[in-house]
Order: C-alpha cells, then structure tokens, then sequence
C-alpha cells in the first residue's frame, strides 16, 4: 500500500527539518545536556555509595556483608520450594500448638469470659476472679527464681505504689489544668533523675512508658534534627551489635538505616575504629550502652564521646538496664566507669525508673544535654480543627497514675537506698561470676563474657551446650535468658534473687554435671549431639543459629505473639 509508506517518512523528513532548524537543535542540545547531568548525579550517588561502604566495610568486609546476603536469599529460595516450604510450615505449625497448649490454659475447669457479662458481676466475684489469675501456675519470680523481669522493691514499696495509684487512677497527664499535682510530680521525676546522671545546666528530659519508647524517642529526637539542621533525608545511625533491640525497631519505624559495629572478644565492647569508619555525611546518631542487655558489658562510652564530639554528632548512652545501678557504683563501693553528661560528646541517655528504680511497669525517662535535642522528638498540629494539639512523646493521654507511682518510689527510696539496694544486687552478681570463675565444677566448662560491672553476668561453655544448661535450670523452676551470637546464657539479678542466690549457684553447678554425664552417654552410644532430646531453648535457638536466613525464627516469633492473644 503506497500511502501506508509515505506517512512515516514525511514524518521523520518533518523531524529532521524542525531539528536542523536552530531552535531544533538548542531543543536537542538542552535534552542531551540534561540526560548527561542525571546519568552523572546517578554515577555521583552511587560512587558516593560505593565509597562509604568501602570506607565503612572495606573490601573484606563489603565481600562478607555481600556473601552473607547471597547466602541469605539463596536459603529463602530453597526455604520457598514446594517440598520444603509444606514441610516446614507443618513443623512451624507444630511447634505453635504446642506453644499454644503451654499458654493458653484449658480444660474443663477453665473458665473463659470472652464476652461481656450480661449483667456486671459483684465486687466480690472481681475479686475472687483476680486471686484466682494471680495463683495461676507461674516461674516463681517472688522466690527470686526469675532473671531481670521483675524489679521488686519489696512488699512495703509496693503498698506505697498502690496507694498513690488509687489516688491518680483517672489522672491524664494530658491535662496539666486538670491534674496539676500530675503535672508537678512528672517534672520532678525527670529533675531527680537528671541530677543522678551529672546533667549540666539546661539539661532536660520527658517521662516516657518504657526503655524502648525512650529509645525511639532518641532516635526520632537525632533523626529530626540532622533533617532540619543538616539536610539529611536518608538518615544512618551506628550501634554496638549487642545495643537493644529497640534502636532496631527505631530504625524500622523511622527509616534509619543501621549500622551494626561487632564488639568482639575479650572485652566484648563495641569497636572504636569500625564506628569511625562507618560515619559519614548522613549518620545522624552513635549509640553505646551502659551495661548492654545481653552480657552486662558497659561500652567504651569516653571513646564514643571523643569521637561524636569531634564529629559533632550526637551520642546515645542507653542506661534502661544500668537505671539507678551505674550512677551509684562508686558510692557503693564498686568499680565505675565515666557514661554519663559528664563526657561532652553524650548528648542523651535513656534510664528507666521501673527497672532499678523500683517504680511500676510503664516508667522510663529519655535525658537530654539541652532542649535543643528534645524539641526535635515533639509532636505539635497547631491547625487541627479540634484545637492546637501538642504532645511531648508518642502517646497522646497517658496514666498519670504510673506517675504517681513512680515519683512515690523515688522519694521513698531515697539515695541511701537506691546505694543499699545497689551494694546487694552488684554484690550478688559477683558472687554469681566468682563461683563461675573460681568453683571448679564450673569454671571447667563455663566461661564468663567480657568483665561485668553492673547487675547482668552473662556466660558460654566451650565443652557442652549451654543451651542445655538452660533447659536443665529451667526445669529446675528457674527462668534464665538464653542468648545467642555467641551461644550463651545471662542472669540478671534482681532483690529477689539476692535472697535466692546461694541455691542458684548450687543448682548451676548439679545441671553442668548432669549435662557433661549425658553428653559422654551420648558420646559413649555413639548417638552424637542428633540422638537428644532437644528442650525449648535448645530447639528455639539451636536452629536459629544455623540459618542463614531467619524466615523461619520469623514465623515462630509471630505465631508467639498470635498466642498471646488467645482467650
């Protein structure tokens, strides 16, 4: 077809006119200058990329990180195929039943109140229903039988709680006009404890519900900042690899990307010169710990302060677990190190009031150098139509009840003591090292991680599995905390425990043995590590540790937290 033919080249003849023209070719020129300046901005991100994570890694380390990665989507590939995924959803879903079955109680003689009762029952029957749920089949935590977990002040304190709760029990913090003495006593709160973490003048702080929205205050506090300040818009933050979870989940809540830094054998403190390495234009925040979760270990926090202060970027000092311990060891009589506003580098310190300090469950405090910091973690909506809303925290109305509770601790107990409570508690965690030290039915096969100041000992075993060791105690009616990334097991003492610690340390030392007897049984059948009976912890964290990808400890983790709300 003749006209079918013509079309085409008499546009292309119309093109190529218009684009000899002059303004043709300024038209090309310019969409050929823009091209280039993106493929170049393009070239410029990712060599700007490429350096900072040679920098920061460095070619074995960017190999490894490379390698780790590959063997990670690799195994979620294989986790994937038809054979291997219906086997190992039938054994997930195995192994959440049984969950299930030790959660959720049952039976015929379980009563379940899954509705609302058609009529409201009596005071009475309340109260019958509430001793009964208290006397559920428990880890007796009152016999010091439970690590960390509760923070008993003792009997007397926790009267005194009661009391100041029933007094704010319809308190919001919401309305200071309202609930000016809620008010008052929160301010004061955060004034007590900065003054035990040597704040400067103008040093300021917020209450908040727990270490980890302190936390996330932190980080939301250091990412808004550097946005504001520095132009930041793809935020990095570095922490030790031990540093808690939460700075993980702050990172996921709020875009921040993480940098993990090891903290490696002997000391087990995070590694200076891998966080140097890793800083760079976007890091908006270093993090230490003053003691760590998993082993008790108190970073080199001077070192990260000359760093972030020669960088001029802020430093986290996470003291949730250290709370009214570290700022006390040297007047109890114990070896300290300097962490806190003391070095000029730190710019806030999260401590919570309802570990150490003995204050109800849901306190914590998130400290700052200057309101320069902490304005940066408000929330303020001047133009919503139900009024200029301002909030100083994630939570909107909060329990002025809690702060009632926890301002009521903190006066009871006083400086003497929190120092009394602080001489037993650390005392008692060194009791618990030296025998692993000294005892030789443990210092055989137990060793202690790094060099503990505060109230967490945390130990391995090079001879058996200590994830054994764990299930062994836990038989035994103790609930101890199993680690991993290096297999280990930790026991952080509470005022409990300190009354408990002799028949610890006695049953830790009858489980090692029964473990080595059964491990050279197994050995002896010629059964290996394959012919156990693997418990909880064994199990759990077992084969967690030899996954590559954790899909799998995934699934689990979520079909825990689906039990739990389970009636």
């Amino acid at each position: 077809m003749p006209g079918s033919s013509r079309l085409p080249v008499s546009l292309r003849e119309t093109f190529n006119a218009r684009r000899s023209s002059p303004r043709g070719q300024l038209v090309a020129l310019n969409v050929d200058v823009l091209r280039n300046i993106i493929f170049i901005l393009f070239l410029l991100r990712w060599t700007r990329k490429l350096f900072y994570q040679l920098k920061g890694r460095g070619i074995t380390g960017s190999v490894a990180d490379i390698y780790t990665n590959t063997r990670r989507v690799l195994y979620g590939i294989f986790l994937g195929l038809p054979g291997v995924r219906t086997k190992v959803q039938t054994q997930v879903a195995e192994t959440i039943l049984k969950l299930e079955r030790k959660l959720v109680p049952s039976g015929p003689g379980v009563e379940r109140t899954v509705a609302l009762p058609a009529e409201g029952w009596s005071a009475e029957q309340v109260r019958k229903a509430l001793e009964d749920l208290e006397n559920m089949e428990h880890t007796r935590w009152e016999d010091g039988r439970v690590s960390g977990a509760v923070y008993h002040g003792g009997d007397e304190l926790i009267k005194l709680q009661t009391e100041a709760f029933g007094k704010f029990t319809v308190s919001n913090p919401i309305h200071p006009d309202v609930f000016p003495g809620v008010r008052k006593m929160e301010a004061e709160i955060v004034a007590m404890v900065l003054s035990l973490f040597n704040a400067p003048d103008g040093a300021v702080g917020v209450t908040t519900s727990g270490g980890t929205e302190s936390i996330l205050m932190a980080c939301l506090s250091a990412r808004n900042k550097a946005y504001q300040e520095r132009g930041v818009t793809e935020p990095e933050m570095i922490l030790p690899e031990t540093a808690h979870t939460a700075f993980r989940k702050a990172g996921e809540y709020f875009k921040i990307k993480i940098h993990l830094v090891s903290c490696k054998a002997p000391s087990y403190k995070v590694h200076l010169q891998s966080v140097s390495r890793l800083i760079n234009p976007n890091t908006v925040l270093l993090v230490g710990s003053a003691p760590n979760f998993p082993h008790g270990i108190i970073d080199d926090i001077s070192g990260l302060s000359r760093l972030a202060h020669k960088k001029k970027i802020p430093l986290h000092v996470d003291c949730c677990l250290g709370s009214f311990l570290i700022p006390l060891l040297a007047k109890a009589g114990f070896e300290s190190e300097t962490f806190d506003f003391k070095l000029k580098g730190v710019t806030s310190i999260s401590c919570d009031t309802h570990k150490y300090g003995f204050a109800p469950k849901g306190n914590s405090t998130v400290l700052y150098r200057s309101d320069e910091y902490r304005k940066y973690q408000y929330f303020i909506s001047p133009d919503w139509s139900g009024g200029v809303y301002a909030s100083p925290s994630i939570a909107g109305s909060r329990p002025g009840a809690l702060i009632a509770g926890c301002w009521a601790s903190l006066v009871k107990q006083g400086e003497n003591g929190y120092i009394d409570a602080c001489h037993k508690i650390v005392g008692t965690m060194k009791k618990i090292e030296s025998a692993i030290r000294e005892n030789h039915s443990l210092s055989t096969d137990l060793r202690i991680i790094g060099r503990p100041l505060v109230s967490v000992v945390a130990f391995h075993s090079p001879t058996i599995n200590i994830y054994d060791v764990a299930d062994a105690m836990g038989e035994k009616g103790w609930h101890l905390n199993a680690l991993q990334s290096p297999p280990a097991i930790h026991i952080a003492v509470t005022l409990p425990i300190v009354a408990a610690v002799d028949q610890l340390i006695a049953d830790l030392v009858e489980v090692v043995e029964d473990v080595k007897d059964k491990e050279r049984k197994r050995i002896a059948e010629g059964k290996g590590a394959k012919g156990q009976a693997m418990g909880d912890s064994a199990a759990l964290y077992g084969v967690a540790g030899s996954l590559p990808n954790k899909s799998v400890v995934v699934d689990l983790a979520k079909g825990f937290l689906d039990t739990l709300y389970k009636a």
